[in-house]
């Protein structure tokens, strides 16, 4: 006899019914929300834009502080475009526990649009050379006060982890895809834009980043961006490194690393690893290297790695010309019997050049490899977990001024896991954070004229929340 199949609870019917009065009490959802916006101000976002930022032109409304903390605060709750705000502006647990009152999405995109300087879009259209369609325009003067204010936060950062004195600097660009009519086309084919990013590897957090247009190939005046990115480096460092793609393979770039009485960088010496564009004359030098030099690198499913020192030493310009020239380690990557790689080769051929002469070359590729774990990880987070990855508006300004706000809730995230333990929460991502603390149900009461919040569930499987704002102290 068949048993009579046994009814999911997944099938019933709700038990309640939706009340058309709405709620009285104020509640929130988002619970961890003071711990965020303590860091934020912990670490003095406030202080650095009023120091840096001037845009207002009205003593009315909101001030610049205000504005971006709100921005920050859409980002680190998952909000990802300007119309997100108007939610934020009507939920008055967020007001309560801000102290202030979220900006609407209209004041939100007029704020942003200050950002944008149209007239060093045309001054960068004018002064292109002859035959060249691809420019960089000059930051705008609010832009390079957020920028500022970002590195205020690094080094802030910095100063409350002065155990921290390597600096591994890891250059890279990524492509934000948009279907704006502003939009240039990419080299992957579709519109977009391509941000270059510098983000300091042990620390995880961005020294510096240059928005840009989509058709900007990642190789044009990278030397810019990574010297925004040393400058921003606390006195605490003093071990300094440089990781990147072939696009860092630029001869400006390579020159200013190897002169160890730079101008505008830290003095003496910069470790660097870039990957090489594979030349004919490289491809040679490759090829004529004696089999005996090749040694095991590693084994997986795509093939067998070997590793050789090349030599491979290029002409350079007349400045580089009297120094230690740069060390190229070959990388051979052998299909394995019977098949062949996508472009039906057996044997593909990658490089690295380095002027790390002491390192063995398994432990330089090994590192050089690493930085896909760091910079490639930033990327997906600044776009697909903060708001960096949905542009707002046609305007490129305001565009650069959204990403970089996306940059410093990134930072914002980072010192708080930091700088307020478990350390359990240290490699947790924004996406997950916001599930384990940020959305934390809670209720909003006063009491002998003071605001309390009262959380739903205990936070003892994280850390008191008592000892998390007490590593947090407010500035002054």
């Amino acid at each position: 006899m068949r048993l009579k199949s046994r009814r999911s609870p997944a099938e019933g019917e709700f038990l309640f019914e939706i009340d058309r009065e709405p709620l009285e009490e104020c509640v929130t959802a988002l619970g961890g929300l003071p711990l965020f916006l303590r860091a934020v101000r912990s670490l003095d976002v406030p202080g650095s834009v009023k120091r840096h930022l001037r845009l207002k032109q009205r003593e009315r409304g909101l001030d610049e502080a205000a504005y971006v903390e709100s921005f920050l605060t859409l980002n680190a709750v998952g909000g990802d475009c300007l119309e997100d705000f108007d939610q934020l502006r009507e939920a008055p647990d967020v007001t309560e526990m801000a102290g202030y009152q979220m900006p609407s999405a209209e004041a939100a995109r007029k704020f942003l649009y200050r950002f944008h300087e149209e007239a060093l879009i045309e001054q960068a259209q004018q002064e292109l050379a002859v035959g060249q369609v691809s420019y960089i325009p000059e930051e705008s003067a609010g832009l390079r006060a957020l920028a500022q204010v970002n590195q205020d936060v690094v080094r802030e950062l910095g100063r409350r982890c002065a155990e921290q004195k390597i600096a591994t600097v890891d250059l890279d660009s990524t492509i934000i895809e948009s279907w704006k009519r502003e939009a240039r086309r990419t080299y992957e084919g579709c519109t977009g834009y391509q941000p270059v990013v510098a983000l300091w590897a042990e620390m995880n957090v961005v020294l510096a980043d240059e928005f840009r247009d989509g058709n900007v190939p990642a190789q044009q005046q990278p030397l810019r961006v990574a010297q925004r990115a040393f400058a921003a480096l606390p006195e605490t460092v003093g071990e300094y490194y440089l990781r990147g793609d072939s696009a860092c393979e630029e001869e400006g770039l390579l020159t200013w690393l190897r002169h160890e009485r730079r101008p505008d960088g830290p003095q003496g010496f910069i470790g660097l690893a870039v990957s090489a564009r594979m030349s004919p004359a490289l491809r040679d030098e490759i090829l004529a290297t004696p089999e005996e030099r090749w040694q095991p690198y590693a084994e997986d499913s795509q093939g067998i790695k070997e590793c050789a020192q090349v030599d491979y030493f290029p002409e350079g310009t007349a400045e580089n010309r009297y120094r230690e020239p740069l060390r190229t380690i070959a990388i051979r990557i052998r299909a394995r019997q019977g098949e062949l790689f996508g472009g039906g080769e057996a044997v593909k051929y990658f490089a690295v050049r380095t002027n790390l002469w002491d390192w063995k070359p398994q432990r330089l590729l090994q590192w050089h490899r690493e930085k896909a774990g760091s910079i490639e990880a930033a990327h997906a987070v600044l776009k697909n977990e903060l708001a960096g990855g949905v542009l707002p508006c046609a305007r490129f300004g305001a565009n650069a001024a959204w990403f970089r706000f996306a940059v410093l809730t990134f930072h914002v995230l980072t010192a708080r896991k930091r700088l307020a333990p478990p350390a359990e929460l240290l490699a947790v991502r924004p996406r997950r954070l916001r599930f384990l603390m940020f959305h934390t149900p809670g209720k909003l009461v006063r009491h002998a004229r003071q605001l309390i919040l009262r959380l739903t569930r205990s936070m003892s499987r994280f850390s008191n929340w008592q000892g998390a704002l007490r590593l947090l102290p407010l500035p002054g």
